[in-house]
């Protein structure tokens, strides 16, 4: 009888729970979660000049240091520190005294070997004729022929002594090889010097135009002629642009002349050397400066904005890229340089994919979103704005 009536008091229990529910409301079904909007650019190729920034310094195009040719004391200074000269100005005067004595001497032996001469050519000339009415022997009229010969080469001596008193003499006054500037004295006047000797009395360098030394790895060379061999890829005009020590842009734009052709072993580096007018003489020799050289010109170069790009754990480049469903996709990319606000892409990004750049934070790969694009300038690559007119508001 207890039986029973567990079986039934369980029976009105089940009965109870059905009735509840069939009483309680169906719940209203529960709406899917917004999809994330991103703000992305569409990669188009575009015309790039490429440049390289390298260090260097200033350098003279020409350099004369002053030495002395013949030894003496220094009689007089012709020139103010730091002024102009031109090719054969009057620099220095040395005592030429002794130099005058000699050029004299030489003179007076010239003289002497002028009449030798002379009169060995008319004892040659008479004996000659002589001979000719078998007056003479022949041993003498070729005794006369050795000594006439012998003073022509005497007197050939003398003219060579004169020339040389007279090229010693003219060394006593020093004068200036080249246009240019010139530096400190290093002697003054009543110093002794001597013929090539090791100090130099001063320097005359050409400031205009000037020589920039600029300093460019072997590694940034091979990645040049890479760049060479891929389509759409130029030599740029070789034009330099100058940055001085503070900052300024220098006004007049030189041109790439030489390269190194070997490479530096302690530095790793060629020497590339570009030619500047200094018509103010603004730049002086040893500044350090960087020069901007347009090496090459890419016809159609993929930029991505840098706030589009990030690095992963292994500081690979990567982007996220919205594909044609909408669903983001993570791309390992290969860059080569910032130009402005933008990444040079090798590989990984093409045209006319969508780089997100605003709200890559609030996706992964793998998320379906809506996209914004944004625009940018046209000459940094900075976002400016977006482009109201070109959302795109799929899967809304």
């Amino acid at each position: 009888m207890l039986s029973k009536c567990k079986y039934v008091a369980s029976a009105l229990l089940v009965l109870l729970l059905a009735g509840c529910q069939e009483e309680a409301p169906k719940s209203a079904a529960v709406p899917s979660a917004p999809k994330t909007q991103v703000g992305v650019v569409v990669i188009q190729p575009q015309k790039t000049d490429l440049m390289a920034e390298l260090p260097g310094r200033t350098t003279s195009s020409l350099v004369a240091e002053i030495r002395p040719q013949v030894g003496g004391i220094v009689k007089k200074r012709f020139f103010e520190e730091g002024q102009d000269v031109n090719t054969g100005d009057l620099l220095y005067e040395l005592d030429d005294s002794t130099y005058v004595s000699s050029y004299k001497q030489a003179q007076a032996d010239l003289e002497s070997s002028n009449a030798s001469l002379k009169s060995a050519q008319l004892k040659y000339e008479r004996y000659t004729q002589l001979r000719k009415q078998n007056n003479v022997s022949q041993q003498d009229l070729d005794d006369a022929q050795v000594a006439f010969l012998e003073a022509k080469a005497k007197q050939k001596g003398s003219e060579a002594a004169l020339e040389s008193a007279k090229i010693n003499l003219d060394y006593t006054k020093i004068r200036a090889p080249i246009d240019g500037r010139i530096g400190i004295s290093q002697v003054t006047v009543g110093a002794l010097v001597t013929g090539s000797q090791t100090t130099v009395m001063t320097t005359v360098r050409s400031l205009d135009p000037i020589f920039v030394d600029l300093a460019q790895t072997s590694l940034d060379q091979l990645k040049q002629r890479s760049f060479l061999s891929l389509d759409g890829v130029e030599k740029g005009s070789n034009k330099v642009t100058l940055v001085l020590e503070d900052g300024t842009t220098y006004q007049e734009e030189g041109t790439l002349k030489a390269r190194e052709v070997s490479v530096d072993e302690s530095t790793g580096s060629v020497t590339l050397r570009a030619e500047f007018p200094n018509p103010d003489n603004l730049l002086l020799p040893g500044m350090f400066v960087r020069g901007l050289i347009h090496e090459l010109t890419h016809n159609a170069a993929i930029l991505v904005p840098q706030q589009g790009v990030s690095r992963d754990v292994k500081g690979n480049p990567i982007a996220l890229v919205v594909n044609q469903k909408n669903i983001v996709e993570s791309r390992v990319l290969k860059v080569d340089r910032t130009i402005n606000n933008q990444w040079l892409v090798l590989d990984g990004v093409n045209a006319g994919d969508k780089v997100i750049v605003e709200g890559s934070l609030k996706v992964r790969a793998g998320s379906e979103v809506t996209t914004v694009e944004m625009v940018r300038d046209s000459k940094t690559g900075a976002i400016v704005a977006a482009n109201v007119n070109g959302s795109s508001n799929q899967g809304k």
